[in-house]
């Protein structure tokens, strides 16, 4: 019987930094000229969303439709806003949406321009909604950037559609661009050699924010965990812990004295505990989401049930809205209850038809 030739064997050994490839190294170069983003995710988010569009004709119908709707109501309401500038919107904006809430938006020609691009992000929105087969978080993706380069042709953001630039314009003489070029020009040297944004040095943490008295009782390799100091007499059995997320500064949730959530809470009589998340580097680049609960949240409440012994703790998060056409509300719990308030999606209601 013939036997294959055996190979010498070969010692498994350590693999040394010039023999592992160019992933690494191209991976980080990609990841800081998209600013973290995947190009690959975006592009599958986009093939998911368009490929089940493509397989749904009732959604298609009602995108027809919805565009032949807001194409006549624009039609009706240029035909009218010329000659009567105090004519009803046909759309109105978000209430966060204080793009056009200057007077100047509500006089011809500018106040067609809102209403086209009010229109347009509407018939956006309906786009990638209830499309049957896409996933959430895909459509949540589509969804997201679809409004972010939306907004980008905002007829704000040009110098020519925008009344309240050109009336700033006729009133300084031109000097407002000259300004704003000499911004930009300050902006990129501070960003060439490292320095931080204008302005950043008003902002000393711990006494322009993150003011509340406070000291860390706990820390690891992932978290540091500050307990505020109490400011009442007398306060409530059952601590509270803050968790943000971890891509947010923990001071987010406590500012300045008159917008600060842990004030408000210690104030109150409230023992409250929040988490710090350690800014990551590449020692941590081999950590998953297993490891940020058992070193973060699991973590911070073990030293917290170390501290109140036998006391349910009560934790509060950032919540994450539900993709809808109404403000949702979600609770983040974690032995105990809390809820926080999150924005509603950003929904644009069409007035009546005409």
């Amino acid at each position: 019987m013939d036997m294959a030739p055996q190979l010498p064997a070969v010692a498994a050994g350590p693999v040394s930094g010039s023999e592992q490839g160019f992933d690494q190294p191209f991976h980080a170069a990609l990841a800081r000229a998209t600013a973290g983003l995947s190009p690959l995710g975006l592009r599958l988010a986009f093939a998911d969303w368009f490929d089940h569009l493509l397989l749904s004709p009732d959604k298609q119908a009602e995108l027809l439709h919805w565009a032949g709707r807001n194409a006549q109501r624009f039609a009706a309401y240029c035909a009218e806003a010329w000659r009567n500038p105090s004519v009803a919107a046909c759309v109105t904006p978000a209430p966060q949406d204080r793009r056009f809430a200057a007077s100047a938006w509500q006089q011809w020609p500018f106040s067609t321009l809102a209403q086209g691009f009010l229109l347009g992000e509407d018939w956006w929105h309906e786009a990638t909604i209830d499309v049957p087969g896409v996933s959430r978080h895909q459509g949540d993706i589509v969804a997201f950037v679809g409004r972010q380069v939306l907004d980008m042709f905002s007829p704000t953001n040009t110098p020519w559609t925008n009344p309240e630039v050109i009336e700033r314009t006729a009133r300084d003489g031109g000097f407002n661009f000259l300004r704003g070029a000499l911004h930009l020009i300050e902006d990129w040297q501070r960003l060439a050699f490292g320095k931080e944004p204008a302005g950043a040095e008003k902002f000393r943490v711990g006494q322009d924010v993150a003011g509340t008295p406070g000291k860390v009782v706990f820390r690891n390799r992932l978290i540091e965990l500050i307990q505020y100091s109490p400011a009442t007499e007398a306060v409530h059995p059952e601590p509270i812990l803050i968790v943000p997320a971890w891509i947010m500064k923990y001071y987010i949730l406590d500012l300045s004295p008159e917008n600060s959530l842990v004030r408000y809470l210690v104030g109150r009589g409230y023992t409250v505990f929040m988490i710090s998340w350690k800014n990551p580097s590449e020692a941590e680049r081999d950590l998953g989401m297993e490891d940020y609960r058992r070193l973060g949240v699991m973590a911070a409440l073990d030293a917290i049930g170390a501290i109140v012994r036998e006391r349910q703790v009560h934790t509060a998060s950032v919540a994450r809205c539900s993709r809808s056409r109404r403000p949702g509300w979600r609770a983040s719990m974690t032995r105990g209850s809390a809820a926080s308030r999150c924005s509603p999606p950003r929904r644009i209601s069409p007035g009546p038809a005409s």
